[in-house]
């Protein structure tokens, strides 16, 4: 079991901390809004990606099935969200940040980001059908992977948040925090573009 987990742990860490929607969104709203904001994002996201995990496992057989036409459905809703933030990204105001405030929406979008990443689905669904299925008791390694992958994930999104917080102080300039901003869009939309080749 000791290997399983660490096995858990290694691809949930993976899986997590690599470039994707998400972790750059949370480098954005430590920049732009700051790091209790960035939290509400990673601990959104966190639950969010949890939540797929559990259910993937659940249902994994009749996924199966959908997936082609849950996948399609997932990239055509998750590429017009993240295309419409990066498009706020990039048009956002510059001003000091520390005058910035947010409309409490962190948290929402984090989730909702998740939810719509097919990355986050398909991760997810691999890790089950690894760490899962076949196992002496399913039911017990869904759980067990599930909460390696909550923990995991807001460590590995946290950690996205944390450059953000970083660079906010370097990003005091509204010249440099618009140049970030626009990399940051682009970058997002660049993450959009690679669902599609």
């Amino acid at each position: 079991m000791n290997s399983l987990f660490f096995a858990m742990v290694v691809f949930a860490f993976v899986g997590a901390v690599t470039p994707g929607p998400v972790n750059l969104l949370a480098t954005s709203t430590a920049v732009n809004s700051g790091m209790r904001e960035a939290l509400k994002h990673v601990t959104g996201a966190s639950i969010a990606y949890a939540l797929v995990v559990f259910f993937s496992g659940s249902l994994l057989q009749s996924m199966a099935k959908l997936l082609p036409k849950l996948e399609l459905v997932m990239q055509l809703v998750g590429s017009a969200f993240l295309l419409y933030l990066a498009y706020r990204i990039y048009t956002a105001p510059t001003a000091s940040i520390e005058t910035q405030t947010s409309n409490g929406m962190s948290w929402w979008v984090g989730a909702l980001t998740q939810l719509l990443n097919p990355k986050a689905w398909l991760v997810a669904m691999s890790g089950v059908s690894l760490y899962v299925i076949g196992q002496d008791s399913p039911q017990q390694s869904l759980v067990l992977f599930t909460s390696v992958s909550l923990v995991v994930c807001f460590i590995g999104v946290g950690v996205w948040a944390v450059i953000g917080q970083l660079l906010a102080k370097k990003l005091e300039n509204p010249v440099k925090q618009r140049q970030f901003n626009r990399v940051m869009a682009v970058m997002l939309g660049v993450s959009v573009s690679l669902i599609w080749v």
